[in-house]
Formats: structure tokens, sequence, C-alpha cells
């Protein structure tokens, strides 16, 4: 009866050191496919937070069409400019105190244009796709939204690109993905998804670390 008992007790310790060591190392390897995900999505969300930023430069708002937004940066163009000071005679207080009186004033000059899309992707392509999510085995796409928020009785543009964190690890341990979009750290990204912008303030930054790419560039 010892005799079985420790074989029986061998075998427990046995299977609950094998489910341990799967756990620890199922995370471990959960951990690093996320970290590829995160940085391989934050690349697209990037695209479009410039290709956004381009779009109000020249047109003054946001878009949430993505084809119009491919469209823009196929067809539109950047307008150089250069700003100088210079003086000038001032006419009224000229005339109002009887000797010659000049003020400072700035000009701009345009200087010429140049392509969006040479500007921001120079011979890449890659803009036509931005919009996808690129996971293998995934056909998901990045959720773009706009909007204004009014301050101060002016109203200001805004945009806001999201990606759930469950859309990034679909194939993943459930567990593992639940546990993800609850991490509240300064070294993770915060919620359930990868957002670039906001709704609700005037912001263009990402939420992620900067240990996974610049966030406010």
């Amino acid at each position: 009866m010892k005799i079985v008992l420790q074989i029986v007790l061998w075998v427990v310790i046995g299977v609950l050191s094998y489910l341990l060591f799967n756990a620890i190392y199922g995370e471990v390897k959960f951990n690093e496919i996320k970290e590829k995900r995160y940085k391989m999505a934050i690349e697209n969300l990037r695209d479009l937070r410039v290709s956004e930023l381009a779009h109000r430069t020249v047109t003054g708002k946001y878009e949430a069409d993505f084809d119009k937004l491919v469209r823009f940066i196929d067809t539109a163009q950047f307008t150089l400019t250069q700003r100088r000071d210079s003086t000038v005679l001032d006419e009224q207080a000229t005339k109002d105190y009887g000797v010659d009186t000049y003020k400072e004033i700035t000009l701009i000059d345009t200087l010429g244009y140049r392509s969006v899309k040479d500007s921001l992707f120079k011979k890449s392509d890659r803009y036509k796709t931005m919009i996808n999510v690129p996971i293998e085995g995934s056909n998901a796409k990045f959720e773009i939204k706009t909007g204004t928020i009014n301050k101060s009785n002016i109203d200001f543009p805004v945009f806001e690109i999201k990606v759930l964190k469950e859309t990034l690890l679909f194939d993943q341990d459930k567990d593992f993905i639940n546990k993800e979009k609850q991490v509240i750290s300064v070294d993770g990204v915060n919620g359930d998804a990868l957002i670039v912008g906001s709704l609700f303030k005037i912001n263009t930054n990402g939420n992620w670390p900067k240990s996974y790419g610049a966030n406010d560039e």
C-alpha cells in the first residue's frame, strides 16, 4: 500500500509540474506573440495617423472613409511655403503722427508643391493596405472614426483609429486575452484596444508605451 501511495504521489507531482510548466511556458509564448503583433499593428496605426494629419493639413478635416483617404494620398499635394519678416510703411500711423512710421509684417511665399504620397511614403505603396490588420489568418480592418469637439465656440476636428486586442490575438488562449485586456501598466498597452487619436479630446497620440515605438509623431 505504501508503494502504491508513493507511486500515486509521484504521478500527482508529475502532473502538477507538467501543468505548471505549461502555464508558465504558455504565458511566455503568448507574450512573445502579443508583442510581435502589437508592433506590426502599431506600424499601420502610425501610417494611418500621418495620413490623417496630412489630410487635415491640406483639407482642414480628417477622413473616415479609407478609400477616399487613399485617393487623397494618391492625388493631393502639400503647398511648400516660406515665412519671412518684412518692414513696410504704416500709412495710417504716418498720417496720424505726420512722420514716416513703419510696421513689421510676416509674408508667406509659395515656393512650390510636393506630392503627399512622396512626402509620406516615398516609393512604397503600403498605404493602400494599411487599413488591414497585419496578422496572418485575420481579415479584420482597423476602425476609423472622425468627429468634432467644440471648444470656446470653435469646432476642432478629431479622429480615432483602433483595433481590439482580441482581434490581434484572435487565435490565442482566451484566458490570456482576457487578462491582457485588463492591463493597467506604464509598460503595457492599457485597455482593450490599441488606439491612436481620440473622439473625446484633442489628441493624436497613440496609447502604447514608447517601448513599442514612438506614439506621438
